[in-house]
């Protein structure tokens, strides 16, 4: 039976061609895997100071890049071309694009996080081709105007944090470390995640962790979170982690996921604005694009992917195709209300019908861009393995025409 079983296994998942044995990926030079968070916190504390020989990306940031292989497929880096990587953070993507370039390429590289450019100082060892600037990518087509940078050939947008960033307990990001309820990626910015747990009125409160997290119970939890703080503060993100574990908790099979994890990314995309800011630059990126350039965009979360996708077919949010992403059984979806938990639309007060067929003949925007693959890009399983975090990556790219 056992020779059976793993004759079958092994049909079930045949090793790719040329892909090095599971051992051989985690002991590589770069791999992370084996590295726990206690480690990888403590070595936080560790200066970036050095040049790009003496620090190890495991070292500085604890993972790899994501989808890195599908980006520079996408981009078909030209040597002499010039480039944005609008999310620097690590520098994954970036040393990726140099390694490309030759002597006359250029790349600009944009984050709001100071030690994200403090670390590419280092790997960057003064090469001229490199430029930097503290500056969200919202604001690209501004600072291309006032550099005199003229237009790009290829833009890189991976969404969300670094591992380093996760792993900092005073940035507030993760619900294991005890930290404060801080989750800027921009340490400048006025409003942190414990002003809105601590401030914000309940109905607020319950508007963020549905819109921006999905939470079901987005109305009990906050509700159970006003009830807390005017007893006390909620002071660190151990403390709120617990709370919403006690509020969310249900009998059963343990979940697969920390049911604090929906909570404190809807709080981070608040506190950063992120899913505005994604709106405003895919706003203006054909504009900062040549004739045939290519832009890749990376996202975590089903919200930031229905935007880029809207945005690459020359839609937005207000226009949207109101059955797109709905799911039914052959009949046909109402239009005009909210969706609901099923992912069915609400009929419409005027009882009026949507069809497919009504949409066909209805006109259609003109899109910018030609989708280079007709649905998103996700990691492959050699990717996952090596870094975790990428299972939810989703890549889209397009070239603008």
């Amino acid at each position: 039976m056992a020779k059976k079983s793993i004759g079958k296994a092994a049909k079930k998942n045949p090793r790719k061609a040329g892909e090095k044995p599971r051992e051989a990926r985690e002991n590589a030079p770069g791999a992370d895997r084996g590295l726990g968070e206690d480690l990888l916190a403590s070595r936080l504390e560790e200066p970036l100071e050095g040049t790009w020989d003496t620090l190890s990306w495991s070292k500085a940031f604890g993972h790899l890049p994501v989808m890195v292989d599908q980006t520079m497929e996408c981009l078909n880096v030209k040597a002499d071309g010039f480039y944005v990587d609008c999310t620097l953070g690590g520098g994954g993507h970036a040393r990726a694009i140099l390694e490309r370039l030759g002597e006359n390429g250029r790349l600009l590289g944009l984050d709001v996080d100071p030690e994200a450019l403090k670390w590419a100082q280092a790997w960057g060892q003064g090469d001229k081709r490199l430029s930097l600037a503290r500056l969200s990518f919202d604001r690209l087509e501004e600072c291309l105007r006032e550099k005199d940078l003229g237009l790009a050939d290829g833009l890189v947008v991976d969404l969300g944090f670094n591992s380093r960033q996760l792993f900092d307990q005073k940035r507030g990001f993760a619900f294991s470390l005890n930290g404060p309820l801080d989750m800027r990626l921009n340490p400048s910015l006025p409003i942190t995640a414990g002003q809105i747990v601590n401030g914000y009125p309940e109905p607020k409160l319950s508007e963020i962790f549905w819109r921006y997290g999905e939470e079901r119970s987005a109305k009990k939890l906050a509700r159970l979170i006003v009830q807390r703080r005017d007893r006390e503060p909620i002071n660190n993100t151990l403390e709120l982690a617990a709370l919403v574990e006690k509020a969310l908790y249900r009998p059963g099979p343990k979940p697969k996921i920390h049911p604090a994890t929906k909570v404190f990314m809807a709080l981070r995309l608040a506190v950063n604005g992120e899913l505005e800011v994604l709106e405003k630059f895919l706003a203006q990126a054909r504009s900062c694009l040549t004739l045939g350039g290519i832009i890749v965009i990376i996202s975590f979360h089903s919200l930031e992917d229905r935007l880029v996708k809207l945005s690459f077919r020359g839609e937005t949010v207000e226009n949207a195709d109101p059955l797109d992403g709905l799911k039914t059984s052959g009949k046909p979806a109402f239009a005009g209300g909210p969706k609901s938990k099923k992912g069915h639309f609400h009929k419409a007060k005027q009882e009026r019908i949507i069809t497919p067929d009504d949409l066909k003949e209805a006109p259609k925007p003109q899109s910018p861009y030609r989708l280079l693959h007709k649905k998103a890009l996700v990691a492959t399983e050699a990717q996952i393995m090596d870094n975790p975090r990428s299972r939810s990556a989703k890549l889209r790219a397009a070239q603008a025409v």
